[in-house]
């Protein structure tokens, strides 16, 4: 069996965007150009760049929300766009995404226990009884109580509802989960709080986590290998240190220098 949990190969996704003074023309913009990843079982791949050079575009073609082009994704060796919709859902329970903005990502007219519990209604896990335990136990791991289960969003802080989302996320026991910026829009301290939670859920779960960012402070501290891209492209791809101590590539190097501390940064270990 392979190593490797999750692989894309040469995928290829092509928008058409409005040009032109009065918007009447086209212009063919190349969000994915022959991108080809892999994620190691129970490990971290972060894919970073700056905004606009197509990771979220990625993950979503990743987790089969939007369509290629071209190119092929296998979720432990099954190619995911040759399933049929029943047996996409099926595997769609394995593979979750944890969102960038704690605010919008939360239905404001549902309770937290309605939200983290969607997704168990949704694939059929258990009796009533059953996913009302397992919500509860996955709030509580995320550092929330049970009475936090009748609140609303809105009465909860930023970082409080991305253990929200967390809980969501991995409720349903996923293997691999697409982090798409997940504490960008979190205070710094706030933000510590959070990674850290990731990776003791990772480390419990064994989980495989997919960790999109532009913030290679974050990265550092969470991700056991890279992927840099650039225009769709993935420039640069190898273990965490190397690329952070000797990277081939004077895209990666002005990112990394960029930076503040930078030398300090990658002297540091995970």
């Amino acid at each position: 069996m392979s190593e490797f949990i999750l692989s894309a190969s040469h995928l290829n996704k092509t928008y058409s965007q409005r040009s032109g003074k009065f918007g009447f023309g086209h212009t063919l913009v190349k969000a994915l150009d022959d991108v080809s990843i892999s994620l190691r079982a129970s490990s971290t791949l972060a894919v970073v760049g700056e905004s606009g050079s197509g990771k979220s575009t990625l993950a979503r073609c990743l987790l089969q929300l939007q369509p290629l082009d071209s190119g092929n994704v296998l979720f432990q060796g099954r190619d995911l766009a040759a399933l049929s919709a029943s047996e996409l859902r099926d595997e769609r329970r394995h593979l979750q995404m944890i969102f960038q903005d704690p605010f919008a990502s939360l239905n404001p007219r549902m309770k937290v226990g309605e939200i983290v519990g969607e997704g168990l209604l949704i694939h059929q896990v258990g009796s009533s009884a059953e996913q009302r335990n397992k919500v509860l136990r996955m709030l509580k791991r995320v550092g929330l109580s049970e009475q936090d289960m009748q609140k609303y969003p809105h009465e909860f802080s930023g970082g409080q509802r991305q253990r929200i989302g967390i809980a969501r996320a991995l409720v349903l026991e996923p293997k691999v989960v697409v982090c798409d910026e997940p504490v960008s829009a979190l205070d710094v301290s706030i933000q510590a709080q959070i990674l850290l939670l990731l990776k003791e859920l990772q480390q419990e779960m064994a989980l495989s986590y997919l960790f999109i960012s532009h913030d290679l402070r974050v990265v550092r501290h969470i991700a056991d290998e890279v992927a840099v891209m650039h225009k769709g492209k993935v420039v640069e791809q190898g273990k965490v240190g190397d690329i952070y101590a000797a990277p081939t590539q004077e895209y990666t190097r002005n990112l990394l220098n960029s930076i503040p501390g930078r030398k300090a940064l990658a002297e540091q270990t995970i």
